[in-house]
């Protein structure tokens, strides 16, 4: 054989290695399920060393436990080893800012303004008004309501010199529309900085995918219908790609109460327009964010802006159970694998399924 061919073969071989992604028949399947951020966060890896995978996972949820502590906003008291976002929101301000947490707060502002505002980290003093006066046996009365907003702004939010500041400093952020898809998002980079190729993270259906499940067959996502937990909306094919749902069939306050997680911040009332909405998008930092954005816009400003961002697809069911979907949707679902085709009226279709669950 000529000389260079040999060495051509040997450097590709050599990168391989080196690369640790080379194809190999023995790949083993190893999934971890253990709770962080008050849900239940599962770490699929597809590996052919499954000392090596399990070292990968553990490192996995070493950062998700990380992001848990830096960013929860509950906290008994604002003690030494309280999270920053608790320090924040007790003291309108926080110096030495990590830049985690810069990056995410400032990232998060760039989705408020995407949706004029319809995602809005500053929304916890009216969630916080909503969950004390539910307590207490009644609805807040919209004088509250009206009141409390006066705190919602995320213009009034400023970083400078990593340190962050509110305008008011009785105002309060919750990163619980974003902070799930950041760390399945940091997840997935510390598996592939541990020489993972091939990976799912699903952290309460926040799902964020690595390669593949097997040589070219790609991750199996199904949007689950929680009236028949035996049935589908849909199921997509992902590859490097994320996807996040939200609806309002659960209930953050009450059932009696009959209100929606999802608070509109213009508003002080649960978005009610919707049943749910599906993105996908490259990472799962946008599709969380993304999926509670336009959940508030509604149907038409909703599809309007998932149209207008590049490599982002959304799917949404309407409260009269029409399944919309952007372009492109259907280039990631399977050819038979939706419970109801194409737009209009799902007859099968009772809700949203709030879980992703992969398969």
């Amino acid at each position: 054989m000529d000389k260079k061919i040999l060495l051509a073969l040997l450097i590709l071989s050599i990168a391989l290695l080196v690369s640790g992604c080379a194809d190999t028949p023995h790949i083993e399947r190893i999934e971890r399920t253990r709770v962080a951020m008050n849900t239940d966060v599962t770490i699929t890896v597809m590996h052919p060393d499954v000392s090596e995978a399990e070292s990968a996972i553990d490192c996995a949820f070493a950062e998700i436990y990380g992001i848990e502590h830096l960013m929860s906003h509950t906290a008994e008291d604002i003690a030494a080893d309280a999270s920053e976002v608790a320090r924040l929101n007790e003291n309108g301000f926080l110096v030495n800012t990590s830049p985690e947490l810069c990056y995410i707060i400032d990232k998060s502002c760039e989705y408020s303004e995407l949706s004029n505002g319809s995602f809005d980290i500053t929304i916890l003093p009216v969630i916080n008004l909503w969950t004390t006066r539910i307590r207490a046996g009644s609805p807040p009365t919209s004088d509250e309501i009206n009141e409390t907003l006066k705190l919602v702004n995320y213009k009034n939010i400023s970083i400078e010199n990593n340190s962050v500041y509110f305008s008011h400093q009785s105002m309060r952020i919750t990163l619980g529309g974003v902070a799930k898809g950041y760390a399945v998002d940091r997840a997935i980079e510390v598996l592939r900085e541990h020489n993972i190729c091939h990976a799912l993270v699903n952290a309460g259906g926040d799902i964020r995918t690595m390669g593949f499940k097997r040589e070219d067959d790609p991750w199996r996502v199904a949007l689950r219908n929680p009236s028949n937990k035996t049935e589908y909306i849909t199921i997509m094919n992902l590859e490097d790609r994320s996807v996040a749902t939200s609806g309002n069939y659960e209930r953050y306050f009450s059932e009696e109460a009959r209100a929606s997680h999802i608070i509109d911040p213009k508003t002080g009332y649960a978005a009610r327009e919707l049943m749910s909405v599906t993105i996908i998008a490259r990472n799962a930092t946008d599709a969380d964010a993304l999926a509670t954005a336009v959940f508030v816009l509604g149907e038409n400003e909703g599809m309007e802006l998932i149209e207008r961002l590049d490599g982002v697809e959304g799917l949404i069911i309407t409260r009269d159970r029409r399944i919309l979907r952007s372009s492109g949707f259907e280039g990631f679902e399977e050819i038979g694998g939706a419970l109801t085709a194409g737009s209009g009226t799902g007859a099968n279709v009772k809700a949203a399924g709030r879980e992703n669950k992969f398969q």
